[in-house]
C-alpha cells in the first residue's frame, strides 16, 4: 500500500522549528536592535498600558520585553527560543506551541504577531485559532513588511544587518486583508511606519516622525489592527440609554426634544446641560423636566465654559449603559438616535459617529462654504484617524459607558484640547482602537433661534484641532 503524502502544514512547522532551534536563540545584530526598537516605540502606541498581551512567535522575547504590557504571555515553535525568552522575561507565561495549534484559554486583551505572519504554515488558520483566546474587546495587532522593501531587505541580509530567514510567504496588505475576514476578524485601522529602521544619531526619529506619515505606502513596515468579528444581533440585549442635550439659547427647541427623543432599549434617561444661555433656556428646561411622565429627565447647569465641558458634565451624571450626545438645536431630528441604539447594542461597532454629508439636507442647513469645509476636514480626519470618518463635526455621537471611561481614563494622552467635545471622543476613541462606524442621518434646517458656531474662530480652532492631532496620533 502507498504511503499518504506528508502533510504540508506539518513538514513546514517542522522546518521552521529546526532552522530556529539551530539558530542564536537571540539575534545580536546592530541593524536588528535598532529596528526592534523602533517597531517597539510604535506597538506602544496602540497597546493601552497595562493590558494583557500575547505575542504569536516571540522568538527570544526581545519585542515583548520592550513593550509597556501588563501580564506577558508567548507561543513560539522553537524551544530554545522560548527558553531564551523566559530568561529574559521570568514572570511571563511562554510556551513552544505553534499557533495554529492553539486553544480555548485565558482571554487576552491585546495579540500580536509582529512580523512572523509569513512564516505560518497555514495564516487563515492561525487567525481562526486566535479567536479561541480573544473576547468581545480583544484587538489583534499584526505587523508585516512591505513588497516594496523586499529588495533592500535582501541586500541588508547581504551585509549582515538582518538575519537569515527559513523559506516564508510574502503576503501583500490585500492579502492579510482577506485572510483576516476568512478568519472572522474585522479591520479597525492600517497604517504604514518605518521609513529608517536603523538608529542613526536621531536622524531616525525625525524621518519616522515626521516623513513616514506622509508616505505611508513607502514605509518598511504595515501596521493593522483588528477586532472580533461579530454579526449584529438580531435580538440584541436591551441597554439602558443616556441621552445628553447641551443647550445653550435653545429656548424654543427644549419642549420638542423632550417629546421627540424615542423611548430606547431597557430605559431611556435624559441630561439637559444648560451653558449660560441669555434666554429662558434654563427655566423652559425646569418645566419640561415633568412634562413626560414615567421618563427620568435631569437638568444640570454648567459651571465651565465650551460644549465639551457640557457633554463631560452630562457623562458624569448619567446612570445609563450607552451614552449619546444630542444638540438641542434639533437639525438632528432626535428619532435618529435610534440607529444609533442599534449600532451600539448590537456590536456593530463601539463608537457610532452622525455623518450629515450622505442624505440630502434642507437647503438652508448648512451654507457651502461650511460643506466645503466639513468635506475637506472628513478626508484630513480619516487619514489622521486611520478609520473613515465621513463627518466630524456633526454633533450627535454614542459610545457604551465602559468605553467612554476607558476614553476618560486615557484622556492624560491629549490632555484638556477641544472645547467641542466631538474630537476629545474621536482622538480617544482612535487611540483606543475602537472601531469607529458613520451613520447616516438626515439633516435639517433650524426651526428657532441661531447657531452658536462662529465660522472663522472655530475654523481656525479646528485647524489647531488638525494639527494636534496629527502631532498625537500620525507624527509620533
Amino acid at each position: 500500500m502507498a504511503s499518504s503524502p506528508p502533510d504540508p502544514i506539518t513538514g513546514h512547522l517542522e522546518r521552521v522549528t529546526a532552522f530556529y532551534d539551530n539558530a542564536p536563540p537571540s539575534d545580536p545584530r546592530w541593524g536588528a536592535r535598532s529596528y526592534r526598537r523602533i517597531l517597539a516605540h510604535y506597538y506602544n502606541l496602540l497597546i493601552p498600558e497595562g493590558a494583557s498581551i500575547l505575542e504569536v512567535g516571540c522568538g527570544s522575547g526581545e519585542l515583548l520585553e520592550l513593550t509597556h504590557a501588563g501580564p506577558k504571555a508567548g507561543l513560539d515553535l522553537s524551544t530554545r527560543r522560548i527558553e531564551a525568552a523566559q530568561q529574559r522575561l521570568p514572570g511571563a507565561e511562554l510556551q513552544a506551541l505553534a499557533g495554529e495549534a492553539i486553544g480555548p484559554g485565558q482571554v487576552y486583551d491585546v495579540i500580536i504577531i509582529s512580523d512572523t505572519l509569513n512564516l505560518a504554515a497555514d495564516v487563515q488558520r492561525l487567525l481562526t485559532q486566535l479567536q479561541a483566546v480573544a473576547g468581545p474587546d480583544t484587538r489583534l495587532i499584526v505587523n508585516f513588511q512591505n513588497a516594496l522593501w523586499r529588495p533592500f531587505l535582501s541586500l541588508a541580509r547581504g551585509l549582515g544587518l538582518k538575519s537569515r530567514e527559513p523559506t516564508n510567504s510574502w503576503l501583500a496588505s490585500s492579502d492579510v486583508l482577506n485572510l483576516l475576514s476568512l478568519a472572522g476578524w474585522q479591520m479597525v485601522r492600517k497604517e504604514g511606519r518605518i521609513l529608517l529602521p536603523l538608529r542613526l544619531g536621531g536622524l531616525e526619529a525625525v524621518v519616522n516622525r515626521w516623513f513616514a506619515p506622509l508616505l505611508q505606502w513607502f514605509c518598511l513596515t504595515v501596521f493593522m489592527v483588528a477586532r472580533p468579528g461579530r454579526e449584529p444581533e438580531k435580538k440584541p440585549r436591551p441597554r439602558t440609554v443616556s441621552v445628553i442635550v447641551p443647550a445653550r439659547n435653545e429656548s424654543g427647541n427644549i419642549a420638542a426634544a423632550v417629546r421627540d427623543i424615542p423611548d430606547l432599549g431597557a430605559g431611556t434617561e435624559i441630561i439637559f446641560v444648560e451653558g449660560h444661555s441669555q434666554d429662558d433656556t434654563w427655566e423652559q428646561i425646569q418645566q419640561a423636566a415633568t412634562s413626560r411622565p414615567g421618563c427620568s429627565i435631569k437638568t444640570l447647569r454648567q459651571t465651565g465654559r465650551g460644549k465639551g465641558d457640557a457633554v463631560r458634565a452630562g457623562f458624569a451624571a448619567a446612570t445609563g449603559e450607552i451614552l449619546m450626545i444630542l444638540d438641542a438645536d434639533l437639525t438632528v431630528p432626535a428619532a435618529e438616535l435610534t440607529k444609533f441604539y442599534e449600532v451600539i447594542a448590537s456590536g456593530q461597532a463601539e463608537f457610532a459617529n452622525g455623518v450629515r454629508l450622505v442624505y440630502p439636507m434642507d437647503e438652508k442647513a448648512m451654507p457651502f462654504l461650511n460643506l466645503c469645509a466639513n468635506k475637506s476636514f472628513s478626508l484630513i480626519f480619516t487619514w489622521l484617524l486611520g478609520q473613515p470618518v465621513k463627518d466630524t463635526l456633526c454633533g450627535t455621537k454614542a459610545l457604551t459607558r465602559a468605553n467612554y471611561e476607558r476614553i476618560a481614563k486615557n484622556r492624560a494622552y491629549f490632555g484638556d484640547f477641544d472645547p467641542f467635545g466631538d474630537f476629545d471622543l474621536l482622538f480617544g476613541a482612535a487611540k483606543l482602537n475602537l472601531k469607529i462606524a458613520d451613520v447616516p442621518i438626515r439633516y435639517r434646517q433650524r426651526t428657532y433661534g441661531s447657531t452658536n458656531i462662529q465660522r472663522w474662530r472655530h475654523g481656525v480652532l479646528l485647524l489647531r484641532m488638525v494639527m494636534f492631532a496629527a502631532r498625537k496620533l500620525r507624527f509620533v
